[in-house]
């Protein structure tokens, strides 16, 4: 049995970060769920974001028509987001600036996820067959169990070591409880 295609896949987690934002939102200001709901933000959009450097951008680049374009574009976004979820992670729920940067990310995020929706992912489907979006699909998911959990001030530059950053963030989520949802 197939899983999803990358299309599908990374739809879904646009609508699980969607989801995270909404729970953010309708919890009051002093309420330290807050600050674990943004923690699971951060944990998704920095696996998300490295899944798509690794996988979806090249398949971007090499099959559709301005790809390259399009790439360097959602580089940009994804840098301006990650930036963001730095700073966010030094903010508790109750921090005056919290609310600013979470209002922030979803702009960013927004951005994001209308880009790809109504531009790179229909270019992507009619530039590749269903097994090299399937294979894709997997590659992504893959890859997002390996990545990082937290944003890093510069990935690094040699795609083997995103594993070993990523164990490492892991096993401090671990030993803090971050990500383990309250």
């Amino acid at each position: 049995m197939h899983g999803l295609d990358i299309v599908e896949e990374l739809v879904v987690d646009h609508r699980e970060v969607e989801a995270l934002f909404d729970q953010i939102r309708v919890l009051p200001p002093a309420d330290a769920r807050r600050k674990h709901r943004a923690d699971d933000l951060t944990i998704a959009l920095v696996r998300h974001i490295v899944a798509e450097e690794e996988y979806l951008r090249p398949a971007v680049r090499e099959r559709v028509m301005g790809g390259t374009a399009l790439t360097e574009a959602a580089t940009a976004r994804d840098g301006r987001i990650e930036e963001t979820l730095r700073e966010l992670e030094h903010h508790q729920a109750h921090d005056p600036g919290f609310d600013d940067l979470v209002d922030r990310l979803a702009a960013g995020v927004s951005a994001h996820v209308e880009a790809q929706e109504h531009q790179v992912f229909p270019a992507l489907r009619s530039s590749c067959t269903t097994d090299e979006l399937q294979e894709l699909g997997r590659k992504v998911r893959h890859a997002k169990k390996l990545a990082p959990t937290r944003p890093h001030p510069s990935e690094p530059t040699n795609k083997l070591l995103v594993p070993a950053v990523g164990l490492v963030d892991r096993l401090r989520d671990l030993l803090s409880g971050r990500g383990h949802t309250v």
